[in-house]
C-alpha cells in the first residue's frame, strides 16, 4: 500500500531536520558536565515596563580585558515556575540542574528574568498572558542591551516560555540571533495535557490567578513518563519556588486552551531549534512538525530527545539538552553568504 502524501511529508521534513540524536549529538562536552561554578558571578537588574518592576538576573564568567564581547543568551520561564528556580537551581547531592551555570562556563553572558506577577516582579491585576511577556521581553531587552553593549542576543524559552520568546522574535526580529524553542506548542493538537487543562477554561477567562501548589509542581514531573526527573528535583523546585506563595498567573494556561496559536511561525526570521521530549503531553509531534514546516529560514534544527518529558532542563537526560542547544548556537557561520 502506498504511503500517503502527508506521510512522505512527514518523513522527509524528520529526515532533513536531523530527527534524533543519532544524527546531531556526539556527546555531552566535559567541560559542560564537570566544571566548578566558583568562578561564575551573579548580578540582579531591574527593567520597568511602566509601572511594573521585572527582576532581571545575570551570571557569567568575567571576560579578560580586552576579550572580545560574550555571545548573550537570554531565558525565558513558563507558566507555573518563576526564571531563577527554573534556570538556576540547586538540587543538594544530585549534581548541576543550573542551566545558568553550564552556559556561563561555555562561555556565555546568561540573563533570565522574572515576567511580570512571578517571582520578584510586581504584583499586578494583570493575568500575565503571551502578549504581556512579549511586553516584558521588550522591557528587558533594553537593560541588556544598556549591560552587555549588543542588541541582538540569543533567546532560549521553555513551555509558554517558549511561545513568549517566538511571539518576541516575530515582533522583534533585529533583537534576535538563534531562537531556541524547548517544549513548545503551535495549535496544541493532540496535547492530551492541554486538552485536560482546557476542562478549566472558564475559570482561567474569570480569575487571573489560580493554585500552584507543591503537589502541583511535583505533577510536573510525573504528569507525562514517571522516572524521567529524580525525584529531589521536584521537592527542591517546590523549595526554590514556594516562596513566592501557592498562586501563580492564568493568562498562559488561558493562551494556550483557548487562544493557540499565538505565533504565526511565517514571521519568525530567526534561525529557530526546537526540542521536543519523547514522552511530552503538550507538544505533540504533528503539530511541532507543523510549525517546523512553515518556518522561513532554512537555518532550523529539530531534535526529538529520547527518554525526555516536558521539563527538559530537569530532567535525567538533561545533559542532552544543554548539549543540543550549545551545538546548535556555536554553529559555524555558512561559506557560501
Amino acid at each position: 500500500m502506498a504511503e500517503s502524501d502527508s506521510t512522505t511529508t512527514r518523513r522527509s521534513m524528520m529526515q532533513a531536520a536531523g530527527l534524533g540524536l543519532g544524527a546531531m549529538l556526539t556527546g555531552v562536552s566535559n567541560a559542560i558536565a564537570a566544571a566548578s561554578p566558583a568562578d561564575i558571578s551573579g548580578a540582579e537588574y531591574w527593567a520597568h515596563k511602566g509601572a511594573v518592576n521585572l527582576s532581571l538576573y545575570r551570571k557569567r564568567i568575567a571576560p579578560a580585558p580586552g576579550a572580545p564581547p560574550q555571545p548573550v543568551l537570554f531565558l525565558v520561564h513558563g507558566s507555573s515556575i518563576s526564571a531563577r528556580p527554573t534556570f538556576d537551581l540547586t538540587v543538594p547531592g544530585a549534581g548541576e540542574y543550573s542551566f545558568m551555570n553550564v552556559f556561563a562556563r561555555q562561555g556565555y553572558d546568561v540573563w533570565t528574568m522574572d515576567c511580570e506577577n512571578y517571582g520578584r516582579s510586581s504584583r499586578t491585576e494583570s493575568n500575565s498572558d503571551i502578549k504581556s511577556g512579549v511586553e516584558d521581553l521588550k522591557a528587558a531587552s533594553a537593560v541588556v542591551t544598556q549591560a552587555t553593549g549588543q542588541s541582538r542576543f540569543h533567546l532560549l524559552g521553555e513551555s509558554s516560555g517558549a511561545l513568549r520568546a517566538a511571539a518576541f522574535a516575530a515582533a522583534m526580529p533585529e533583537h534576535v540571533d538563534r531562537l531556541v524553542l524547548e517544549a513548545f506548542t503551535y495549535t496544541g493538537r493532540n496535547s492530551p495535557t492541554l486538552a485536560k487543562r482546557g476542562e478549566q477554561v472558564e475559570y482561567y477567562r474569570t480569575h487571573n490567578l489560580r493554585k500552584r501548589d507543591r503537589e502541583m509542581i511535583r505533577s510536573i514531573f510525573t504528569r507525562d513518563k514517571p522516572g524521567t526527573s529524580d525525584p529531589r528535583v521536584a521537592e527542591a523546585l517546590a523549595d526554590a519556588e514556594l516562596q513566592f506563595g501557592e498562586t501563580i498567573p492564568t493568562g498562559t494556561y488561558l493562551d494556550m486552551t483557548a487562544n493557540l496559536p499565538v505565533v504565526d511561525p511565517a514571521k519568525v526570521v530567526a534561525p529557530v531549534l526546537l526540542l521536543r521530549g519523547e514522552h511530552d503531553g503538550i507538544a505533540s509531534l504533528d503539530d511541532l512538525l507543523d510549525f517546523f514546516g512553515k518556518l522561513p529560514n532554512p537555518d532550523r534544527q529539530f531534535i526529538m530527545l529520547a527518554g525526555a518529558a516536558h521539563a527538559l532542563n530537569l530532567g535525567l537526560n538533561r545533559a542532552q539538552v544543554w548539549h543540543a542547544v550549545e551545538s546548535f548556537l556555536a554553529m559555524p557561520k555558512r561559506a557560501d553568504t
